[in-house]
């Protein structure tokens, strides 16, 4: 693989979101070539704030960027360090093989499509980018704030983990902060009171027996839980709990989830809801030739609105991505610097 020990000294940097800085100085050194130029892009700028929140967006062009690859440099904590081993493929094969967090998600996006960009400049190709954002894993920060720089170009190739698939249609989300409000006493007398874990528990019931619609593309919809919270002693009824919950919907459910969420609100005792909103599901553009995939992950793609096209995909598994075991395949990395250079020729 070209560039190795650049990726190395890459994944060596920890870039969890909010510490992308320290990265984003390394990148704007190495990735310039003599035949690109940066533009950098402070994120969060406001009147109130007008340094912006400390991270920064990169644009490496050349050219007038026409298409412009695009990827992440902020990874979910906690950070660990890289490293090279040597794994045996179900073929029997020795696969050399990158661990390390931001391997899959998503600097090995980045360095294979820097790789497609040097090899693209050495051949006298132009009018392309490469496009690297911050705070993606927190709600796309860079991306929402890039979208109000000006830029604009015909299509952007955002690198995400599909295993090398371009993914024709990916699900939305919803996001929702719940509060239930009960009334304490003492354990041994529950009838005095009212326990905001089994309000808590009746909405996870009354939610379990929803039946969303299957989407015929995307599948089923589905909910997960989290940052829940009540902080009473055991031989206290709860007074309140607190949680969020995250929805992935599908073309069938987007609309539908808000109001099956506000109607369980109106039921259940105790209980309100705080939307959020979310991203949703989208079509991607797909080119003849290559694999295609559906997807039920969130990424960048969806606010990045000066584009007129969006085409989604980059090496590595999403089922090891933001886990321990993190991990992508050299020879998917390689795989994927030459499925961009293919996605430019056909683009262009």
């Amino acid at each position: 693989m070209e560039n190795l020990d650049l990726y190395l000294e890459i994944l060596s940097v920890d870039s969890s979101s909010s510490r992308e800085y320290t990265l984003s100085k390394l990148l704007s050194e190495r990735f310039l070539t003599g035949k690109n130029h940066l533009d950098v892009f402070p994120v969060g700028v406001t009147p109130e704030t007008p340094e912006g929140d400390g991270t920064e967006n990169l644009l490496f062009s050349w050219g007038t960027p026409k298409i412009v690859f695009c990827s992440h440099i902020d990874t979910v904590p906690p950070y660990f360090p890289p490293a090279l081993e040597v794994m045996t493929s179900d073929e029997g094969k020795d696969e050399l093989m990158v661990r390390g967090r931001g391997s899959c998600d998503a600097k090995g996006q980045v360095m294979a499509m820097f790789n497609a960009c040097v090899e693209l400049e050495r051949r006298g190709c132009t009018d392309f980018g490469l496009l690297l954002l911050s705070g993606e894993e927190t709600g796309s920060l860079g991306a929402k704030s890039f979208v109000k720089s000006g830029f604009k170009a015909d299509c952007v190739v955002v690198g995400e983990p599909t295993d090398n698939k371009m993914v024709s249609a990916c699900k939305g989300t919803k996001l929702f902060e719940l509060s239930f409000t009960g009334e304490s006493c003492h354990s041994g007398y529950p009838e005095h009171g009212q326990s905001a874990v089994e309000l808590f528990v009746d909405f996870v019931n009354a939610l379990r027996n929803v039946e969303f619609p299957q989407d015929e593309l995307l599948g089923k919809t589905t909910w997960n839980i989290g940052k829940l919270s009540s902080a009473n002693p055991q031989n206290i009824l709860s007074p309140s709990l607190g949680c969020r919950i995250y929805f992935r919907t599908t073309f069938a459910t987007d609309a539908l989830v808000s109001e099956v969420m506000r109607k369980l609100a109106s039921e259940i005792k105790g209980l309100k809801i705080k939307e959020f909103g979310g991203d949703t599901p989208m079509k991607y553009t797909v080119l003849d030739g290559f694999e295609t995939t559906v997807a039920a992950f969130g990424s960048d793609a969806p606010q990045l609105g000066n584009f007129k096209r969006k085409i989604l995909c980059g090496p590595g598994s999403i089922l090891v991505a933001h886990t321990m075991e993190e991990y992508v395949e050299i020879k998917e990395l390689e795989k994927a610097t030459e499925q961009y250079i293919r996605m430019y020729e056909q683009l262009s």
